[in-house]
């Protein structure tokens, strides 16, 4: 199942971050992990908010996966990308449920410079999105 999930997520990434697959993948108690913000962010509509912010802020053309570790239901997937001419490296870690929707996404960025930079592009895209 792990590849299925995993071919899952290459479609979503790929095929221009539609909401609609985005909601087919994610599990109903979703909880995201943000690399800026401190507490879990849980639920389906709160973590549909983050992914899709995120696909707008990170999804452009220099956005692509490096490295890929799968161990059953659980995936880290190694991305680099560019913001304003900064170097980008991220990794999400994803865990899928036995019904093939994601349970648990968190994402790390480094170095500090490139956090500094997806938080304030982060916070522009959710409050647009509020608004």
């Amino acid at each position: 199942m792990s590849g299925a999930n995993l071919a899952r997520w290459h479609a979503y990434m790929e095929g221009g971050s539609d909401p609609a697959l985005l909601s087919d993948l994610l599990a109903e108690d979703a909880v995201f992990h943000s690399p800026v913000v401190h507490t879990p962010q849980k639920g389906k509509p709160i973590v549909m908010a983050y992914l899709v912010a995120a696909s707008h802020v990170l999804g452009n053309d220099s956005f692509h996966y490096v490295r890929e570790l799968v161990d059953g239901d659980e995936m880290m997937l190694e991305f680099v990308t560019e913001l304003d001419g900064i170097a980008i490296n991220g990794v999400d870690i994803i865990r899928w449920n036995d019904s093939g929707q994601i349970t648990d996404f968190k994402v790390m960025v480094r170095p500090l410079k490139a956090i500094n930079k997806v938080w304030e592009m982060m916070a522009t895209q959710l409050a647009a999105a509020k608004g």
